[in-house]
């Protein structure tokens, strides 16, 4: 679906104790409080280490935590929802969560707030084989469609044939495991299936199996991709912590952005059981691309990576207390459960770094567009 820029300020390189020299005004100021000793950091991802996660990997094996004083682990997750939990629960200092699991978690009591966004598109939509009829969203009226019930996207499927002015009284939903879904539109026995596009894309590009997505957000409904989590309670008693821990992966996903190739030979190297499994670079390659496609936003190209729509975050949060929250949830105030303190110079692009990104990413534009 979900998280920077080359040179951090000098000021946020203060206020995280980072041991890079910047002179003698940066030497009188030492003795400031910051992160004086490395500490150990847990960080959990949504998932498994993938191409949209590789840059946490990045962030780690090019000294970006260790420069701010910090040593850390980083997890694979079971599922956005699952690892806000964990986060929630203190089994993580911090994590890597799609929005609609820290909002679902926060609607539940769990005490969480987002950071920074790092990913402002979670991709879902529908996915269809490239030779497919289905060209527009009222071509799926009649249709057969694979699901998976659980899957991030499935609540709000009902939301996007509202949006989309789909009358579904004639498409047949077809509940499937995730195993087999991506295999099920490609060998036709499904016309199209929901999928979050950094998921199920890649599989098929790897399948050699050509296809299209119609992203949900294109209709209305949306979701931010990856934030930065932590404990409500962390960002209170240590602020600077937080912003050490969004600043490295800020400037880790920069890297990528700059230079994609050396991002998956990092994490290839960081993660070596991937590089061995079939497809595995290709998948990184592929899933890397579809993630720097979300990052691409007003929102990062105006204010700096990490950034959040107070805006567009209080209409996620009425998307997610509407289609995906039990009735018993309370809805959380976006005020709270999404902050902006920790936007620094990192995550800022020129306008010619931004077209060399757009440029970057113009295969999966296409497939997403």
């Amino acid at each position: 679906m979900p998280h920077d820029r080359s040179a951090p300020s000098r000021r946020s390189l203060l206020r995280a104790g980072g041991a890079i020299g910047l002179g003698g005004a940066a030497g009188l100021r030492l003795s400031a409080p910051a992160i004086a000793q490395t500490r150990s950091v847990k960080l959990t991802l949504p998932w498994l280490a993938n191409g949209s996660t590789l840059f946490t990997y990045v962030a780690k094996n090019q000294g970006y935590f260790r420069k701010r004083g910090l040593d850390v682990t980083i997890s694979r997750g079971f599922g956005s929802v699952a690892a806000a939990q964990a986060v929630a629960a203190g089994e993580f200092d911090f994590g890597f969560v799609f929005a609609g699991g820290v909002i679902l978690g926060a609607a539940r009591g769990l005490p969480l707030v987002a950071l920074g966004t790092l990913g402002y598109d979670a991709t879902m939509g529908v996915l269809v084989r490239a030779d497919s009829p289905i060209k527009a969203p009222k071509d799926l009226e009649g249709k057969k469609i694979g699901t998976v019930p659980t899957s991030a996207e499935a609540p709000y499927w009902p939301a996007y044939a509202s949006k989309a002015g789909i009358d579904t009284a004639g498409i047949t939903m077809v509940q499937m495991d995730n195993r087999v879904l991506e295999q099920a539109v490609i060998n036709r026995q499904v016309d199209a299936i929901t999928a979050i596009g950094t998921s199920s894309i890649p599989v098929a590009m790897a399948l050699n199996e050509p296809s299209r997505f119609l992203l949900w957000s294109k209709a209305g409904v949306s979701l931010y991709a990856g934030q930065v989590v932590t404990r409500a309670e962390t960002l209170a008693k240590d602020r600077e912590l937080c912003r050490a821990v969004t600043d490295a992966l800020v400037e880790g996903l920069v890297h990528t952005l700059k230079d994609p190739a050396s991002g998956v030979d990092i994490f290839l190297k960081e993660v070596p059981e991937v590089g061995v499994t079939r497809g595995g670079r290709e998948n990184a390659v592929i899933s890397q691309g579809l993630m720097h496609y979300t990052v691409i936003s007003p929102e990062a190209e105006g204010h700096g990576i990490g950034y959040t729509d107070m805006s567009k975050a209080a209409g996620m949060v009425d998307l997610v207390m509407q289609y995906g929250a039990p009735k018993d949830a309370r809805r959380p105030d976006p005020a709270a459960l999404f902050v902006n303190d920790f936007i620094g110079d990192a995550g800022k692009l020129t306008p010619d770094g931004w077209a060399a990104v757009r440029k970057n990413v113009a295969e999966y534009a296409a497939i997403l567009g």
